[in-house]
């Protein structure tokens, strides 16, 4: 098994992805703290979800899976699993992010969503491995599969803390750089778990992975970037926080007048 076939790019540019998928997210629910209205919030921490799920986790983990290979095993994947993994990376970061962008950063709210978060994060993981078509078997050292997912676990629930009180670009940046050391630490860690044995030879079915997950990274990363757009656009946390105390002052004086 080689973990790193192309050197430092497919680790790297799974890191990038999973930072600017991270600081896209932490932007989104920046502005959600701000949001007044339900519809708004919720808005924005869909927006997060698809950011932190879809790029900073997904993302992440098929970019470095490329770089995954075994010598005379051809690696194929599994079409509707590989999307279904996707899909669950985005739906357990939402149910994280609405539990504490509605319920706050209390302590049991906060462990409740890290667990669902990163128990979530974790079985995608294993669904991605689970996607791959080769005509080895693939098994798993238990404890190691364990550890990955206590890292999950404990970098869900810090990514969710983090959501809820970073502020500031500076912030931001450097809460993103973590959540990427974090969520790449959770995948090589499961994929140390790994063990294949069997013969070499052509896959039994499945999709080529270039023509399977090239498209599908670039349209999650396509997906972010028109999001950060969005996001750029729009005021910032403090700029829709000043906004809103503008507006209420205008409203008193107005009563008072009125008065």
């Amino acid at each position: 098994m080689h973990h790193f076939t192309y050197g430092v790019i497919t680790p790297m540019l799974a890191y990038v992805a999973s930072c600017v998928g991270a600081a896209a997210g932490l932007s989104a629910t920046s502005r959600a703290r701000a949001s007044k209205d339900a519809r708004s919030r919720s808005a924005w921490l869909l927006i997060g979800a698809i950011a932190i799920g879809g790029t900073g986790v997904w993302v992440m983990h098929f970019v470095a899976m490329l770089g995954f290979t075994v010598t005379g095993m051809p690696i194929y994947y599994d079409v509707p699993m590989t999307i279904l993994s996707a899909l669950v990376a985005i739906v357990v970061v939402a149910i994280g992010l609405f539990l504490v962008g509605f319920a706050g950063d209390r302590l049991p709210v906060l462990l409740t969503g890290g667990v669902v978060a990163g128990l979530g994060v974790a079985t995608m993981h294993y669904m991605g491995m689970a996607a791959m078509r080769m005509t080895g078997h693939l098994s798993y050292t238990t404890w190691v599969v364990a550890l990955s997912v206590v890292i999950a676990v404990v970098a869900a629930t810090a990514a969710l803390w983090l959501c809820v009180n970073v502020r500031g670009r500076r912030a931001t940046t450097g809460a993103a750089m973590l959540m990427g050391v974090a969520v790449s630490g959770m995948h090589y860690t499961g994929m140390a778990a790994l063990t294949i044995h069997g013969a070499g030879g052509e896959p039994p079915g499945g999709t080529n992975p270039i023509d399977l997950l090239g498209p599908l990274i670039l349209g999650i990363v396509a997906l972010t970037v028109a999001l950060i757009f969005i996001v750029m656009m729009w005021p910032t946390e403090d700029e829709m926080r000043s906004r809103d105390e503008f507006e209420e002052r205008l409203r008193r004086r107005g009563t008072r007048v009125g008065v």
